[in-house]
Parts: C-alpha cells; sequence; structure tokens
C-alpha cells in the first residue's frame, strides 16, 4: 500500500472515525483502525468499530498501491494531527505491517497488524430504507438527545426512539423524569425504483430504538461537515435498518450500529389530552433569568420554584439555597387561567429551553404536580414534557 494524501485529510478522518475505537478492546485490531487505499477509485478509506459503533469515512488521495492495513488508532491519530499542514507518504513497504508515514518535517514508523483479522462492519442485506435532509436529521437528534437516560440499567431509555409515521419521522426520548418529542419529514430519492421502494416503507411499521451515543456521532459529524462546508449542502441521509442494526449513510461516510432490545416507554400516553393554564414568553429571557439564579442550585438543592400571576402576568423564579443565600427574578407573560405555583428540576428546565431554537415558547400546564408541556412557537413540531417536583413546607 502506498499513498499519498494531505495532511488536513487525514487528520479530519481520522479524528471522526477513532471515536468509534474501544478504550479498552477485548481483541487488540480493534484499537486499530483499518486502513484502504484503492487505486481505481484514487481514494483512501478508515474504518473505526468496537463491535457496537462502527464508522467509515474516505477521503481522496493519490494512491500509487492499494491495500490495507490497520495501524493503532490513538497512536496515528497522535502523529498525524501534530504534523504540520501538507502532504504526506504513507507506505508499508519496508516490511509487513510496518507502515512508514513521511512528511516534509521527518519520518516516523508505525508497527500494525493485518487487514484479515478486522471484522467486518454490519450490512443490511433484507432491510428497509428511508431518505431525510441531513438538517432534517440534525433537528431531530437536537431536540431529543438531551433527554436520554444515562441510567445503563434502564438500557432501552439510553436511546432515541424513531417510529416512522405518515410522510415523516418521529423521535422521541425519555429519562422517566422528562420527554422529548419531535415531528420531521422524510425526503424522497430522485430515482423512480427508489420512489417505488420507499412508498412501500411509508406503508411499514417502523419501531426502533437507536442508542443515544451513536446518534451524537451522527449529529456531530452531520455538524462538523455542515460547519466546514457551509456553501455545500449535505446529501440525503439514508437510514437502512433491520430487526437488529441501523446503517446511516451520507456522502463516503457510513455509520452502524446496534438497536437497543426492550419495549420503549408508551410516551404518548404521559401527553395530557388538555390544559387548563398556558402562557407563553420570549424563551432567551426565560433561560437566561434560569441560568442567573439558578448559581444557588445544587445537586441537593436543585429546584426553581415559579409563581404565575394571572393578576399581573408575570411569572417569578426563585431559588433559596439554605446557609448561602436565595435569588429572585420575575419575565412579563402572557398567561390564560388562573394563577399557580409550581417546581421544577433546574436542570431539566434549562436543557429544555437550550434545546428549542424559536424566540418564543408556549407552556401548557394544569395542576401542581401534572405534567408539564413546553412547545415552540414556529419551526419544527416538537414537545418536551417534564415532571414538575413536589416542594416540601
Amino acid at each position: 500500500m502506498k499513498f499519498i494524501c494531505e495532511q488536513n485529510d487525514l487528520s479530519t478522518n481520522l479524528s471522526l472515525v477513532s471515536r468509534a475505537v474501544p478504550s479498552r478492546p477485548t481483541h487488540p485490531v480493534l484499537g486499530n483502525v483499518l486502513l484502504t487505499a484503492d487505486e481505481d477509485s484514487q481514494r483512501v478509506s478508515l474504518t473505526a468499530f468496537d463491535l457496537s459503533l462502527g464508522i467509515r469515512t474516505s477521503f481522496a488521495a493519490q494512491v500509487e498501491d492499494g491495500g490495507t492495513l490497520t495501524l493503532p488508532a490513538k497512536l496515528l491519530n497522535d502523529i498525524i494531527s501534530r504534523l504540520p499542514n501538507g502532504q504526506i507518504k504513507v507506505d508499508d513497504e519496508a516490511e509487513e505491517y510496518l507502515a512508514t508515514i513521511t512528511s516534509s518535517f521527518g519520518r516516523y514508523q508505525v508497527r500494525g497488524m493485518g487487514a484479515q483479522e478486522y471484522p467486518e462492519l454490519p450490512a443490511i442485506e433484507n432491510g428497509q430504507t428511508i431518505y431525510l435532509a441531513a438538517e432534517t436529521l440534525i433537528a431531530g437528534l437536537h431536540g431529543t438527545l438531551f433527554a436520554t437516560s444515562a441510567d445503563e440499567t434502564k438500557q432501552i431509555l439510553t436511546g432515541v426512539h424513531l417510529t416512522l409515521i405518515k410522510d415523516g419521522l418521529e423521535f422521541a426520548a425519555t429519562d422517566g423524569h422528562r420527554l422529548a418529542m419531535v415531528e420531521t419529514f422524510h425526503q424522497q430519492p430522485e430515482n423512480e425504483d427508489d420512489e417505488e421502494e420507499d412508498d412501500n416503507i411509508s406503508e411499514t411499521d417502523l419501531n426502533v430504538t437507536v442508542p443515544a451515543r451513536a446518534l451524537r456521532e451522527v449529529e456531530r459529524i452531520l455538524g462538523m461537515r455542515q460547519g466546514q462546508n457551509p456553501d455545500q449542502p449535505v446529501p440525503s441521509v439514508g437510514l437502512s435498518f433491520d430487526g437488529s442494526q441501523v446503517v446511516f449513510e451520507w456522502g463516503d461516510q457510513r455509520l452502524t450500529t446496534r438497536l437497543l432490545e426492550g419495549q420503549f416507554p408508551t410516551y404518548r400516553q404521559l401527553l395530557p389530552k388538555a390544559f387548563i393554564r398556558n402562557f407563553t414568553l420570549d424563551r432567551k429571557q426565560f433561560l437566561s433569568a434560569i441560568e442567573r439564579i439558578s448559581v444557588f442550585a445544587d445537586q441537593k438543592n436543585n429546584i426553581v420554584k415559579a409563581n404565575l400571576d394571572n393578576d399581573s402576568q408575570k411569572l417569578t423564579l426563585s431559588v433559596e439555597a439554605k446557609d448561602v443565600g436565595s435569588g429572585q427574578e420575575s419575565i412579563a407573560i402572557e398567561l390564560s387561567g388562573e394563577s399557580i405555583d409550581i417546581a421544577f428540576n433546574v436542570k431539566y428546565l434549562m436543557e429544555s429551553l437550550k434545546n428549542l431554537n424559536t424566540p418564543q415558547v408556549q407552556v401548557e400546564l394544569n395542576q401542581a404536580l401534572s405534567p408539564v408541556v413546553i412547545k415552540p412557537l414556529g419551526g419544527w413540531k416538537a414537545t418536551h414534557l417534564i415532571m414538575p417536583v413536589q416542594v416540601r413546607a
């Protein structure tokens, strides 16, 4: 194998795939990244796989001799990331499984392992595929990932549930204390045969739960690509799935992950059918006020109290920290319904507001201990539910 590439291309793609390299590999080869140089396409692909999450990406290079090799991911990343911009030559001609990396500033040799020991990324042969615009997928993930659970004993709650609905895809996540839902629209491919296939898919029942870890990587990679090339829109993202795996593909990048097993909660039953109180207010003003008074909140006292006053049309937020101090702020609102006192976990409230992106939000509620729903006014169709907390007198 021998190829010449730009340092920035190799470094960027190494950084992308390295997130799928396990910190404690069960087999030595899994601590490596698989390099494949293709003489026909004049491209180099990089693959990392921890047997659950797999990432593959590729970039253009001057490939003189095709071949495959695996090299230690961390060591290779440390070397390449520290090299200056410019061309780099990589070859393994000196000795089997020994790669020589040459730049204008120096020469390094890294010992690897044969590619035959590296496991293949799972392929979906008899599954189904839907297509989403990249910005649509990012919106769905941004609006739900924050609500996933970090408790591995509740594994099904550590992922985002995807449900195929009419003309779109619904994202949902819950950790047992809050719920986030976003409805998006999927994109039909241009090819007529693909359109016919996609129409058939829309008639099927898709209910899968994808690990949050994998989806955060999808969101991160797509976001990086959009940031690097704002004038070049990211191609549509294909989601291929079967009973155990899901594959995300866009352009020359691919991410595969196992699906979570188990029954995801019937989350729509948590949503109240009607509300007797609601108010609208400026999202950023609301968030800023909570962030300011939350300086008095800690792990033991993470509660923010809220007084909704119909007479003054104000929302008064307050936090009290024993032996430390207290904070209070008031915000103008448009309240419909009677006055009420209610309390929230300040972290849940802040995260919900941070993951909505419209200027104004609407808050709907019934009683002090009933579920509270926050929705953006305009933008994507999103619903955030937060359970209030009981304040002991």
